[in-house]
């Protein structure tokens, strides 16, 4: 059976179908979306539509038209499908507002404490729980030690931010059972793909029984133990309570979910930006030496005994921190932003030209495209550790045609659907750089290219394809 490339009504977009029933273009998709994309720009221009899966899914490949799909949030919407995704994925009833009244906007809300002053105390204690486990590791590396990195970065920032988020587990081998968590969550986020794909998790081999696992450590009898969690925990665990309808399990689940969007995306990007860093000898010089300047103009010392304290003012001038974090975002940043149309729509753009959209079609927009633009980013496949600076300042002004660009950098998403946690998740990787670089003395222990894993392409933070050792030693 062939399905031409055809004209539907007037004004829908070209339809790519493929050969294959119900998955369309799935497979050629999902090996390598970033080369789909552009091919298929070159061939039908910035509007197409492509059938996966059953579904069709209209791109939109022109940043200067991003504006238009995230300012028509009442028409094109995500919640919905975010909400149904989650509740399959993490196994909690879908938020129904006639089973959940309001459950979905009282738990929206409590992302304010994820901002503001209430970011500076939780951003702190981030600092302290870094600086602890940090600490941990020094007293264990009396000279060089060597790890594989993917696996450094993970077991740091996952017991870091689970003692930020979750409070510490009180029994004397505290370290033991986050770790044991960890184990658990690395194999369940493996199968994540396929669980955000609709594959059944039957088919998942030991994927049910260990997400099982992981929602069990958080029934309330378990958090009830933990001492010290955090107030956007609190919160959510409060209005948990008023739900009768949600079962202990369900709430626990609610639990998870939290903990997978807190450190699922930030721990591969963490790798990211530590491995560009020990990559390039000049970038690693440039954000060290901006490191101690804070250090020595704040009269602060560095090293393991001493305790660090950084303002939200001080972390956001570090400027080639940043900028080098930013780099490596653009670089292994792999999210599609998706809205669902809510009724048959004419969606305006700019130029005069109108998509017609039918109910329940989805609008996409993929930012690796962007990302990966030579006309915006001069060399996209190399990494420039200063590209987001002008004259000593963050630089914020990127073109495409002469014209400057709204929307540059989206590792985030976009609108509605924009990460909530995003403020945080900065601050977390750059307090992990800071007091890695502060600290120890860090160089490759081994000469081998890490490349992005494309099976996450569409759902954020690629993996990478290896792990890679490295050595570390504190700083005389």
């Amino acid at each position: 059976f062939l399905f031409p490339v055809f004209n539907r009504k007037t004004g829908e977009p070209p339809l790519i179908n493929g050969w294959i029933p119900y998955l369309g273009k799935a497979l050629i998709f999902r090996k390598d979306a970033y080369k789909f994309l552009l091919d298929q720009q070159k061939k039908f221009g910035d509007i197409f539509t492509v059938h996966i899966a059953g579904r069709y899914i209209t791109f939109i490949m022109d940043p200067f038209q991003y504006v238009y799909v995230i300012r028509n949030s009442k028409q094109l919407e995500f919640h919905e499908f975010a909400n149904k995704m989650a509740s399959k994925t993490f196994d909690y009833p879908a938020l129904s507002k006639g089973k959940f009244p309001e459950l979905k906007e009282n738990l929206h809300r409590i992302y304010q404490y994820l901002q503001g002053k209430p970011l500076d105390i939780i951003s702190d204690h981030m600092m302290k729980n870094l600086q602890d486990i940090f600490e941990w590791k020094c007293s264990q590396a009396t000279d060089w030690e060597t790890e594989k990195m993917y696996k450094f970065c993970c077991s740091v920032m996952f017991e870091a931010s689970f003692v930020t988020l979750y409070g510490r587990v009180p029994a004397a081998d505290g370290h033991k059972v986050i770790s044991e968590i960890r184990d658990k969550f690395i194999k369940f986020d493996a199968s994540f793909p396929y669980l955000a794909a609709n594959i059944p998790i039957e088919l998942l081999g030991a994927t049910k029984k260990v997400r099982k696992e992981l929602i069990h450590h958080f029934l309330l009898q378990n958090m009830t133990k933990w001492l010290g969690g955090s107030k956007v925990v609190q919160a959510r665990q409060d209005i948990f309570e008023k739900y009768e309808l949600l079962g202990d399990y369900d709430k626990a689940a609610h639990h998870f979910a939290f903990l997978w969007a807190s450190v699922g995306n930030t721990i591969p990007a963490t790798f990211w930006a530590m491995y560009y860093l020990l990559r390039h000898p000049e970038a690693l010089a440039a954000v060290r030496d901006e490191i101690d300047h804070l250090l020595q103009s704040t009269g602060q010392k560095r090293g393991p005994t001493y305790n660090i304290h950084l303002t939200r003012e001080q972390l956001d001038n570090l400027v080639y921190l940043e900028s080098a974090l930013n780099e490596s975002l653009r670089m292994c940043s792999s999210s599609m932003n998706i809205r669902i149309s809510q009724e048959d729509f004419v969606l305006k753009l700019e130029g005069n030209q109108e998509v017609v959209l039918r109910k329940g079609d989805w609008i996409a927009l993929y930012p690796q495209i962007l990302h990966m633009d030579p006309e915006v980013y001069e060399d996209p496949k190399e990494y420039k550790f200063d590209r987001y600076i002008e004259n000593g300042k963050k630089k914020t002004t990127f073109y495409k045609a002469g014209r400057k660009l709204k929307y540059f950098l989206m590792p985030f998403g976009s609108g509605i659907s924009m990460c909530p946690g995003r403020f945080l998740a900065m601050n977390e990787m750059k307090m992990f750089l800071f007091i890695l670089l502060s600290h120890f003395d860090v160089e490759l222990a081994e000469n081998k290219a890490v490349r992005l894993d494309n099976s996450r392409m569409g759902l954020g933070i690629l993996l990478p394809d290896v792990d890679i050792a490295f050595r570390y030693k504190l700083r005389s």
